[in-house]
């Protein structure tokens, strides 16, 4: 029996005791006992503290009696009570209920987050990129173990539960998340985490981990944004290093410098921003940071223009590419309104 629940039976137990001796003093004390002498016995016997009695156990060898096996029955609950409180504050499980707690109220109050589903590997990787570039996020995993096992790589904010369920997903605040990530075991768990993030938030981003490759059609049918296959991208990473192992080493550089962190990321140009309208000159970005301008995508379109001439107006719902820090997007987020 864990702590937890040997703290439970310990107080009900503790109860029970009490129950029994106001009950015993009642019925054994005669007709001039009321309730609260006979609870006033009993708090007094079954905390030892031994002050004087209010029911007279001289007249009857019967609450005499009553009265002995209560007072061992007591001492017997209280080491057992003592030794479950003990072993719940010693072991770590107020501690856990406590940290649970605050946990909770950190995940209530976060907006704009992202919500990762899974616990394994590659969740390790999401996550050290997340803390990297100081992104707010959500673990969800049913296993406690790999949650102690993510939690080495940083402060890891985490919802005990399987990812399938909607309430699981709303507790991770999933209405006021900006993405999610499956990165669960099966396809079939990613396909239905997929379903229910979209049927709970609509305007979510889902990105979602794909193993056999007749799944991906079903799962963007399904709602998610991006499909990933892992054998894909490693294929893609194998042949990189064959044929291209400079531009493969530099990317590697940059991802992996301790010093600085470096990333390909991006800045949207919202509607009503100081920036629509103005040049790429006229924004004075390299003013503001030391951020690199590497790409332009036009709002509505798919196509990228790479290296952008410094005369490009600029409007809403443009999204310009940078090789940045994350300080650096955050300048420019504001820069950008």
């Amino acid at each position: 029996m864990n702590t937890k629940k040997r703290l439970v039976v310990s107080l009900t137990i503790f109860l029970f005791v009490f129950v029994v001796g106001v009950t015993g003093f009642m019925l054994l004390g005669g007709p001039g006992t009321t309730l609260l002498d006979s609870a006033y016995m009993t708090v007094i016997t079954l905390s030892t503290i031994g002050y004087g009695e209010v029911v007279d156990t001289s007249h009857s060898p019967a609450l005499r009696i009553f009265n002995i096996v209560f007072i061992i029955l007591c001492l017997t609950t209280i080491a057992y009570a003592v030794s479950s409180i003990t072993a719940f504050i010693v072991e770590g499980e107020l501690k856990n209920i406590l940290g649970r707690r605050k946990m909770d109220k950190e995940i209530a109050r976060l907006e704009g987050h992202y919500i990762i589903c899974g616990g394994d590997d590659t969740s390790a990787t999401i996550i050290r990129e997340m803390i990297a570039t100081k992104k707010p996020f959500v673990v969800i995993e049913h296993d406690k173990a790999k949650i102690e096992k993510l939690a080495v790589l940083g402060p890891v904010l985490a919802v005990y539960g399987d990812a399938t369920e909607d309430s699981v997903l709303e507790k991770a605040g999933i209405a006021r998340a900006k993405g999610v990530l499956c990165v669960l075991p099966t396809d079939e768990a990613n396909l239905f985490v997929t379903i229910s993030a979209r049927s709970l938030n609509p305007g979510l981003r889902i990105v979602t981990k794909c193993i056999e490759p007749g799944s991906h059609n079903k799962m963007l049918k399904a709602g998610a944004d991006v499909v990933i296959s892992p054998k894909n991208i490693g294929g893609m990473r194998m042949v990189s290093e064959m044929i291209r192992p400079a531009t493969t080493t530099f990317l590697d550089m940059m991802l992996r410098e301790s010093g600085r962190v470096l990333r390909f990321d991006e800045v949207a140009i919202p509607a009503g921003s100081p920036l629509a309208g103005k040049t790429i000159a006229e924004s004075k970005f390299a003013d503001a940071t030391d951020a690199l301008l590497v790409a332009l995508r036009k709002g509505g379109g798919k196509d990228f223009t790479f290296n952008p001439p410094k005369t490009t107006p600029l409007a809403a719902g443009d999204v310009l590419v940078f090789i940045a820090t994350p300080e650096m997007i955050g300048e420019l987020a504001k820069l950008a309104g």
